[in-house]
């Protein structure tokens, strides 16, 4: 089970990823003095791969990605720090999700950013997530502020406790 999980896991990683260095490649080619079946087919192309591709692969891996910490107990500080660089590619999604919008509805009016900055921190957040899996450093002492980690013998600010 947890060994179809994690193909599954990788193999919707690898399409999220790709699209995020593939899509603003994309993006950056809409010419704003294009001729209009130009632009039309690349619009197609990048909102329908957006849409239809990368953002139900994104979903997938985070969702079995979430899985996969809960039925293996991980719960050390190096995943923690890969979470976070997880957060960093969700918001490039986030950001590329934006250009695409902007892009088809201000034709000629809307220049796109260049691809590079995106490929590039896409690419080094991938980099860094890799390489904390497969490193697995052992992070002895905690980088945050030390209160985090002391119970505070308060009770939860709502009215009903979960579980």
């Amino acid at each position: 089970m947890i060994a179809a999980l994690k193909f599954v896991h990788i193999a919707a990683l690898s399409v999220w990823c790709a699209g995020l260095v593939g899509l603003p490649l994309l993006l950056a080619r809409h010419a704003p003095n294009g001729d209009q079946i130009d632009f039309a087919r690349l619009r197609v192309v990048t909102h329908q791969s957006y849409v239809r591709l990368i953002t139900p692969a994104a979903v997938i891996a985070i969702a079995v990605g979430t899985a996969l910490i809960f039925m293996r107990s991980v719960f050390v500080p190096w995943m923690f720090v890969k979470l976070v660089m997880v957060g960093v590619l969700v918001i490039i999604h986030a950001w590329v999700g934006h250009i695409t919008l902007q892009m088809g509805e201000q034709q000629g009016d809307y220049i796109p950013p260049a691809a590079m900055p995106l490929v590039g921190m896409s690419l080094v957040a991938m980099l860094a997530i890799l390489v904390l899996v497969l490193g697995k450093p052992l992070v002895e002492t905690w980088p945050g502020p030390t209160w985090l980690l002391e119970p505070r013998d308060q009770s939860l600010p709502v009215g009903e406790v979960p579980m």
